[in-house]
């Protein structure tokens, strides 16, 4: 380990572990920027998310409260409703949440297949689970498993990869427990009944995700006990940052994805106008054919689950928050200039739509050089027409100019 990064991590284990009552929130933020400690993350982002109080003696009381709600949101929204009696009374709605549940169902059955985590059984089932598990309500309606979703995103639906996890697990095999699947469908329909608004809409899989797999994979089994509760109260601060991203009738708003897509081109135009022209004028390739699923989804599917947790400790650690992850999208296509400028219409969508194996820290640090105008701008080539007459131009000039010269 390099002394920079002993310096780092002795920096933010002196704010989380040692330092005063009162967490300094500035000086988190500056020592989680670049990546955060295994051992150090779970309760890094449980600040950074804005769950935790600051105020360390408050934590205790605040969690346990927090934990209680969140048996409670089950008992009211899931266990209760799920007495037939109530399913006859409230047919309408049951039919519109057996619908919602069953997306839910499907998606996060394939989360990160690659490592077969969320296909393993949880070492912490919630206790409520067997009065009524939400598999078994869709298995019960599984003729709803081939209509329509209504409250789909269009666009988020289109852009999202659906790699299937491999096999189906036996959900008999262990009567006791739940597979961390179940558990992360619980968190979104949870958060589907209790903001109507929005809903759930494909691609927020991806979202809750990475949260529920650091919790859950935390060293301190007393937190990792409750990293159901505590990710669901986190999703919702993230998706109370990122909603806009996922309702429709905001999309040509100031804050909907069709305007945070326009800044980002309008960003790489003014860093790097040969890149923005190559790829806009000449290709004629539209933000909606990547930029759409990166900002949308804050990069969660084009890297390795591990190499989005790094990335997202930046993103939480930002001061503004989601600002810096243009910069980071802008710095993930500098990296791949070079091919970028030499490809053709398919190459280069086929290349932003399944981008290289980087390190992410890599494009991390030159994320916030480019933000912080540390980095140089790209060097334009003169091979281009344009290039080619301008180089001419000056030629012709500087001939003019040394025969203006001789006649003198």
């Amino acid at each position: 380990m390099t002394s920079r990064y002993m310096e780092r991590l002795a920096k933010i284990e002196e704010v989380l572990l040692i330092a005063n009552k009162k967490i300094d929130v500035n000086e988190l933020r500056a020592g989680c920027s670049y990546g955060v400690p295994e051992s150090l993350r779970p309760l890094a982002w449980r600040l950074l998310l804005h769950y935790l109080p600051l105020e360390r003696e408050n934590w205790q009381s605040f969690l346990a409260d927090q934990r209680n709600n969140y048996d409670q949101m089950i008992e009211q929204i899931i266990v209760e409703p799920g007495t037939a009696a109530q399913e006859e009374a409230h047919n309408q709605d049951s039919d519109h949440d057996n619908k919602v549940l069953s997306q839910i169902d499907k998606d996060v059955r394939r989360l990160y297949p690659e490592i077969q985590f969320f296909q393993l059984l949880s070492k912490f089932p919630h206790p409520h689970r067997m009065k009524y598990p939400l598999s078994r309500r869709v298995l019960n309606h599984q003729e709803l498993n081939s209509q329509e979703f209504g409250a789909n995103r269009d666009g988020i639906v289109g852009c999202v990869k659906t790699n299937l996890a491999k096999g189906n697990q036996d959900e008999n095999q262990a009567p006791n427990s739940e597979f961390h699947w179940h558990i992360v469908e619980r968190i979104l329909f949870i958060y589907a009944k209790l903001n109507p608004g929005v809903q759930y809409v494909q691609g927020m899989n991806e979202l809750v995700a990475p949260i529920y797999y650091v919790f859950a994979n935390d060293a301190d089994e007393e937190w990792a006990a409750y990293a159901e509760a505590d990710t669901f109260f986190c999703f919702q601060q993230l998706m109370s940052e990122v909603k806009d991203n996922f309702i429709k009738t905001l999309d040509d708003s100031i804050c909907g994805i069709e305007s945070s897509m326009s800044a980002f081109h309008n960003l790489i135009s003014s860093f790097d106008a040969e890149l923005h022209k190559h790829l806009t004028s000449t290709l004629e390739i539209k933000p909606q054919f990547y930029a759409f699923r990166w900002l949308s989804l804050l990069l969660s599917q084009e890297f390795p689950l591990p190499d989005v947790i790094t990335l997202w400790d930046a993103l939480f650690s930002d001061p503004k928050r989601f600002a810096l992850l243009q910069f980071v999208c802008l710095a993930m296509m500098e990296l791949q200039r070079e091919s970028l400028l030499g490809g053709d219409f398919p190459f280069c969508v086929r290349l932003l739509q399944n981008y290289p194996d980087t390190d992410v820290a890599k494009i991390v640090a030159f994320a916030q050089d480019i933000r912080d105008g540390k980095a140089p701008r790209p060097v334009v080539k003169e091979t281009s027409k344009g290039s080619k007459i301008a180089r001419h131009a000056r030629q012709l000039s500087d001939t003019l100019r040394n025969l203006s010269i001789i006649k003198k």
